[in-house]
């Protein structure tokens, strides 16, 4: 962790160079990770197995053993290299177990420069690996590989079913941080200031490359107006440029195809009946820049609300009833985040029991650290890379019992 820190000025520059979120990002993707890394070097040290009294005779002693899986295939995305890794770095050396990490190959040197801190703080040869190349030869080479009894993937829905089923064909423990399509609800109550403030922060974050990004803004009828026009003059006035400009507040996309999906989902969105409120075009010739975008009165069946966008769009949508707001909600096959605006505890805590997602924020954009858990349900995933459930996914529980007459 202070090897990462020392260096947190370069690795953070290469971040940027390669995966475009501006440095101050970067930067702070950097010191979470050092962080991340002493919490799970910490909280290794409480991996308590515990001694259980027999009913039936003194002379029994009966124990919890918790031991390492052993070896783990971990496969990381683009849009967070460093963070995305260091979740499964921590939790799994701090259970005892070698990690092998197939690193994504759009953003390489990141990933690199995080685990040679490793290497260079003392860590023993064999136990932390790195390699790059065709994703599903290596998957499948790996999954299948009798060596690895631990799986834990981030990325797409699509690729998570399928990895998770190559890995249930040979009883593979896996985690599966997928997809998501988090919904947002305003509701009648809320602060409409902090409930756009922190909605703008959250969405153009990254340009939209998160799987926990706001996507889906489900707004009371009687604030949906104002809320529209704040979001867009707050997104109005963000700075778009290269990340390595310590002005830029928004960088580029990842790739080409980035832009194109966004063109897409945004003419879907007006050709159905949407209003273009702000953005909905490439900015520049050089570079995959794309402006924010804000639509308003967006039907359900665009593809903008089905799915996931993973860029700077933000469709509104207005809501009469809380209910009708849940229902929206919990309506896609997504479960990964949500996030919610109100002043009244009722309301608060009539959310936290009835939105089907894994993590929710209410009256705050994403806050997310080690201590707390990091996973999705329903097809967002399975399992969590946070807090001391991480590391449970990664021993082996084990009853032994000694008869001692």
């Amino acid at each position: 962790a202070g090897l990462v820190r020392e260096r947190v000025a370069s690795i953070a520059a290469c971040m940027t160079m390669e995966q475009g979120k501006p440095v101050r990002e970067s930067t702070a993707e950097v010191l979470a990770a050092a962080d991340i890394i002493e919490w799970f070097a910490d909280e290794g040290m409480r991996v308590y197995g515990r001694v259980v009294p027999s009913r039936s005779s003194l002379a029994l002693r009966q124990m919890v053993v918790k031991d390492p899986v052993g070896p783990v295939a971990a496969f990381t995305p683009w849009n967070f290299p460093v963070n995305q890794l260091v979740r499964k770095l921590g939790a799994g050396l701090a259970a005892g177990c070698s990690v092998l990490v197939k690193a994504p190959e759009e953003t390489p040197a990141s990933p690199a420069a995080l685990i040679k801190a490793f290497s260079d703080a003392g860590l023993p040869p064999g136990v932390l690996g790195l390699v790059f190349g065709d994703p599903a030869e290596i998957s499948s080479y790996l999954i299948q590989h009798p060596i690895i009894r631990k799986i834990s993937f981030t990325g797409s829905t699509a690729v998570g079913k399928q990895l998770a089923a190559l890995a249930g064909g040979h009883m593979k423990r896996i985690t599966m941080e997928l997809g998501g399509h988090a919904p947002v609800i305003v509701c009648e109550d809320a602060d409409l200031e902090r409930a756009v403030k922190t909605s703008v922060m959250g969405k153009f974050r990254n340009a939209g490359q998160i799987c926990i990004c706001p996507t889906r803004f489900l707004v009371h009828r009687s604030l949906a107006k104002d809320f529209a026009v704040e979001f867009v003059r707050q997104a109005e006035s963000l700075q778009v440029g290269n990340g390595l400009n310590e002005n830029s507040q928004m960088g580029p996309l990842a790739n080409e195809r980035r832009i194109k999906a966004m063109e897409d989902l945004t003419n879907d969105a007006v050709s159905r009946g949407a209003s273009l409120l702000t953005g909905g075009y490439r900015l520049g010739e050089s570079g995959n820049f794309w402006c924010p975008t804000v639509l308003a009165e967006v039907p359900l069946d665009a593809k903008v609300f089905n799915d996931e966008p993973f860029g700077p769009i933000a469709p509104i949508r207005a809501f009469d009833e809380l209910d009708e707001a849940i229902g929206e909600a919990n309506r896609l096959s997504y479960g990964l985040a949500g996030y919610a605006y109100t002043r009244s505890l009722k309301t608060a805590d009539v959310l936290s029991r009835s939105l089907e997602v894994g993590m929710l924020w209410i009256n705050t954009s994403a806050v997310t650290s080690a201590e707390m858990p990091f996973g999705g349900i329903k097809d967002s995933g399975f399992g969590t890379e946070g807090g001391p459930e991480a590391l449970e996914a990664y021993l082996n529980i084990r009853s032994v019992a000694v008869m001692n007459d």
